[in-house]
């Protein structure tokens, strides 16, 4: 261990010579004037996307009130609930895994933003948000977490498993998704449909071979597969500088073009996203995109998320670049709502997570019977289904 020791200290850190990725949460100007009722155009910083091997969106975006209160209030309630999520688990109400999307709310409801429900996302296991954005609610997405039959996936599933029918998951085996995502675009393409798939995983899991071969695969077929990186920095707790030699992500496509995203800034997501969608649904091919986000907690609720980062690091993130403050921002100094107004949406989103909480604690735990159900779809069941030993066995009913 100390001769690696001594290896790391002997390589130099990169020099990134081109311009950085801004990642302020803030920076977006007014182009004309707010209106409370119709469209208008606003401006994104101009380092709010790198481009590779393609031109980069348009920095000039159309909001309406409507939508930027709307981002706001989902952006809210995801992070109350997550929050509540986290007060649970230190409670051993919710065991197990269970990893929270705090600091990272504006990439989820981005991406629903410039998405329907007839588009796929898929993902690894952050991915609480999509619940309740994609069909499901907070009281299923609270009880799966706490193992009761209300659950989104009726208790079985846990933080890492949650689906909805506009949501493909919640998958729990790192990079496993990325591959399904890509047949998931497959079918899409097979069936002549105008739609796009998001086969989203994290910069800790972008040196995996499979996601790799998907790339590949998705390039070969022309497949309409939008393969997102949402780079929070520290992996599972290895900074990125530490684990990949080329942290780039968006470039690591080869021949498949990809674009590098301000993820603290929720137009720019929205942006990004819908200009995605309009590359794969155009015959384009897949593309790449790489959100750089930041967690403000640990990779899971057993890392403290202290040892591989400094505690300044944190308070100066969630202080200067939070995307929830930033859009904040937007709203009051653009004159679109009060610092009142929003205030009573705080506080309504954290009625309505505590309601969901109380609601799910109500809900019982799945009955034992449960264990024998939900393995095979419904009308495909073998004639018996063998248990925890070779001479347990279960009939269907």
């Amino acid at each position: 261990m100390a001769s690696l020791a001594r290896i790391r200290t002997a390589v130099p850190r990169r020099m990134h010579l081109a311009r950085a990725i801004q990642t302020a949460a803030d920076t977006t100007q007014l182009h004309q004037d707010a209106s409370h009722s119709e469209p208008f155009t606003v401006k994104l910083h101009e380092d709010s996307f790198r481009g590779y091997r393609t031109d980069t969106p348009s920095l000039d975006v159309e909001v309406t009130k409507e939508n930027l209160l709307k981002w706001y209030k989902e952006m809210t309630v995801i992070r109350r609930m997550e929050q509540a999520a986290d007060a649970l688990y230190k409670q051993k109400l919710i065991r197990g895994f269970c990893h929270l999307a705090i600091g990272q709310e504006a990439i989820s409801v981005g991406i629903n933003s410039a998405t329907t429900f007839e588009d796929k996302i898929i993902s690894s296991y952050r991915t609480h948000p999509f619940v309740v954005l994609r069909g499901g609610n907070i009281k299923s997405l609270i009880g799966e977490l706490l193992g009761r039959v209300c659950g989104v996936s009726k208790g079985k599933g846990g933080s890492m498993h949650v689906f909805t029918e506009a949501f493909q998951g919640g998958h729990g085996i790192v990079g496993a998704q990325v591959p399904l995502g890509a047949g998931l675009a497959f079918a899409q393409k097979y069936l002549g449909k105008k739609t796009a798939t998001f086969a989203m995983y994290g910069d800790g899991a972008s040196n995996q071979g499979q996601v790799f071969e998907s790339y590949n695969m998705a390039k070969l077929w022309n497949l309409p597969c939008i393969f997102v990186c949402e780079n929070n920095k520290y992996g599972m707790g290895t900074s990125a500088e530490r684990s990949s030699a080329n942290t780039e992500y968006y470039t690591r496509g080869d021949k498949i073009p990809g674009i590098q995203v301000n993820g603290m800034d929720i137009i720019a997501v929205h942006q990004a996203s819908k200009f995605a969608k309009e590359w794969v649904t155009s015959d384009k091919g897949p593309l790449l995109v790489e959100f750089v986000t930041y967690r403000y907690a640990g990779h899971s609720m057993s890392d403290p998320g202290t040892t591989y980062r400094t505690r300044e690091e944190i308070q100066r993130m969630r202080s200067t670049q939070d995307p929830i403050r930033g859009l904040q921002r937007y709203i009051s100094e653009w004159g679109l709502a009060s610092e009142e107004d929003l205030k009573t949406i705080d506080k309504e989103a954290k009625a309505e997570v505590d309601t969901a909480v109380e609601e799910a604690k109500q809900s019982p735990f799945p009955d034992e019977s449960e264990l024998w159900t939900d393995i095979y779809k419904a009308g495909y069941e073998p004639p018996f289904m063998r248990g925890r030993d070779r001479e347990e066995v279960r009939l269907p009913k």
